[in-house]
């Protein structure tokens, strides 16, 4: 039996295979993949994404080695970003 962070890690990567793997590449995102990964997986975030050219710049700003694709660890890069951002907004959550 896995422990909570043992388990939010295999779910992370779980969330990674499943979307990486649906074409070519199964190591990297598509943009046409991350943005899937980004709407089924987070839709309260991406609620508030009003503009494509936003989700354009977040996969250049992920794409650290300039390939056009997003790799485990750009992915995990994006998802601690995220984490960071949101851990005070989930700290309240539990009072």
């Amino acid at each position: 039996m896995f422990d909570d962070l043992e388990t939010a890690m295999a779910t992370i990567i779980a969330v990674f295979q499943k979307y990486s793997e649906r074409d070519g590449d199964k190591h990297k995102l598509k943009k046409s993949e991350l943005k899937d990964l980004l709407h089924d997986e987070l839709p309260d975030l991406m609620a508030h994404v009003k503009d494509q050219s936003t989700l354009d710049s977040l996969m250049d700003s992920l794409d650290a080695d300039g390939d056009s694709e997003c790799n485990f660890q750009e992915f995990m890069r994006f998802v601690s970003m995220v984490t960071v951002c949101c851990h005070e907004f989930f700290e309240h959550e539990d009072d």
